[in-house]
């Protein structure tokens, strides 16, 4: 189980199979979805789900992106489905989240900068 979810914290941004990670610890993937639940008190999807959406508030303090491409770069392809698991999460969307965050401090971290850190520019 930790062999699992090491890989989902390494690779939260890549597009991640249920059934790949389970291989990657040994299991089925159904069992692996069973024993998951109960060693860590959630489902494999719902824990990178958080981890996605912990990475994205921090793309909201700090970066100077839009919500669109804090969504692409934290691993989520649909942005309804992003400010919808956002919202269940930090209780507001991701736009409500940024304004709060700023609030005190309009410092940001420019986009080309965290696109460059991420890997979002090509290098030919």
């Amino acid at each position: 189980m930790r062999l699992a979810r090491d890989a989902m914290d390494r690779d939260w941004a890549e597009p991640l199979d249920v059934a790949a990670v389970a291989a990657r610890a040994g299991y089925s993937r159904y069992h692996f979805v069973r024993l998951f639940n109960d060693v860590y008190g959630e489902t494999p999807g719902r824990y990178l789900a958080r981890r996605r959406i912990e990475r994205a508030q921090d793309l909201l303090r700090t970066a100077n992106l839009t919500v669109t491409e804090i969504c692409m770069l934290v691993g989520f392809t649909s942005l309804g489905s992003f400010c919808t698991r956002f919202k269940q999460e930090a209780g507001m969307t991701p736009t409500e989240f940024r304004r709060h965050a700023r609030a005190n401090d309009s410092s940001a971290i420019p986009g080309c900068f965290v696109l460059f850190w991420a890997g979002g520019f090509r290098k030919d």
